[in-house]
């Protein structure tokens, strides 16, 4: 196998020679084409105008939707653009009108934002939640997951890869069993896209929502959503405007057919193009070869973590991501967290609330956060251990 280009990866990541950057899991380091991108939009806007820009750009618009279809093993039609993950996959969630008795099938270490939703519809619609148990693993037990699913069921919806706790569900066998069972099944990949290989046919969801921030090393304020396409039309967005939908007359409209009836007219449109291009930069690199990469590198964190006093690696997943959280008995998180700022290494911390359900019932208050991406080396690592360690001795 061909040896990585780490010496191309930090040469492109212009950060990389300022700070050590474990920040990967909540917005990484831009590469340079990446930046290069969104600076030379907004240079333009700025020299013609953003209407004009549009017009001017319109191929590099238009890319977003072919690149990611081939991130995604999709149709450019099943793609929209959205500001960010989170609203990507309320477009997608709000699109269902749940009645008193259905059923939203989720997991344990679902996302707290998510569950937000599932909880504001149980509030105002009478919809039950209903958390699949987790397996031996700490992750979504897929017989459990089978036994629960009956008439009442509207949707199954799981984070691919959660915000804390270093596991990567099984979304293809949760995939399957929706497919067996014929229940939609919303996917959200926001950690996922950009660090592991996605397939939507073999994941066998029915949505998926996505950021750009994260391991796909995109601007922030990008994302977004594939929906399937025999499930567009079945699935009636939470608002419309001019751009998702048509006014045909003062009391008729019409919506649109593809995915852009997710999307808004106004868009972050140099995000867009920005977008487009981590996305193309992704698939350059190789999505096998980033997922295999940042799995050893977390790996090797991991290995060097279980021998630092103090410390206690709170990870699950028979499958396990570049996501790193860590416990420590005799400091807090936020202070380790700003110590380790001084010496220009990034982290973050979290303090349940992205995880509240799993966090909670594994009686976790908080974590410290090390995510890592292919561009982060050994040395790093090391370092970063070597500087922990003495925060905690």
């Amino acid at each position: 196998m061909k040896a990585f280009d780490i010496e191309r990866a930090r040469r492109e990541t212009r950060g990389a020679a300022d700070v050590i950057h474990f920040n990967n899991a909540g917005a990484s380091l831009m590469p340079a084409p990446v930046a290069d991108a969104l600076r030379d939009y907004l240079a333009l806007e700025e020299r013609y105008g953003g209407y004009e820009t549009v017009e001017k750009q319109a191929q590099a618009l238009q890319n977003f939707y072919l690149a990611s279809a081939k991130l995604l093993n999709c149709s450019a039609g099943e793609v929209a653009f959205v500001e960010n993950a989170t609203r990507a996959w309320d477009m997608a969630f709000y699109a269902f009108n749940f009645a008193p008795g259905d059923r939203i099938l989720t997991t344990v270490s679902e996302y707290g934002s998510n569950v937000i939703a599932y909880q504001q519809q149980a509030e105002q619609r009478g919809a039950e939640v209903v958390f699949v148990p987790d397996d031996e693993h700490g992750q979504i037990d897929v017989t459990a997951l089978a036994n629960l699913i009956d008439d009442r069921t509207k949707l199954i919806s799981i984070s691919h890869i959660p915000t804390g706790g270093g596991l990567v569900n099984p979304a293809a066998a949760v995939g399957k069993i929706a497919g067996e069972a014929n229940v939609p099944y919303l996917l959200d990949a926001c950690q996922a896209v950009g660090q592991v290989p996605l397939d939507v046919k073999t994941l066998g969801c029915t949505m998926l929502s996505g950021t750009g921030r994260k391991y796909l090393r995109g601007p922030r304020g990008t994302g977004l959503l594939y929906v399937r396409q025999d499930w567009i039309e079945q699935l009636d967005p939470p608002f419309l405007d001019q751009h998702a939908a048509k006014l045909t007359s003062a009391n008729t409209f019409t919506v649109r057919k593809d995915a852009l009836r997710f999307e808004n007219w106004e868009q972050n449109f140099g995000g867009k193009v920005g977008l487009a291009v981590a996305v193309d930069y992704a698939l350059a690199w190789g999505l096998e070869v980033t997922w295999e990469r940042v799995q050893t590198l977390a790996a090797r964190l991991r290995e060097q973590l279980a021998d630092v006093e103090g410390v206690e690696i709170a990870d699950q997943g028979e499958t396990r991501c570049g996501i790193v959280t860590f416990m420590l008995t005799d400091a807090r998180a936020g202070a380790i967290k700003s110590a380790l700022a001084q010496h220009r290494i990034n982290v973050t911390v979290s303090d349940g609330s992205g995880t509240r359900v799993s966090y909670d019932r594994r009686g976790i208050t908080e974590t410290v956060r090390a995510s890592v991406h292919y561009f982060n080396t050994d040395d790093e690592i090391d370092q970063f251990v070597r500087v922990l360690s003495q925060l905690t001795g």
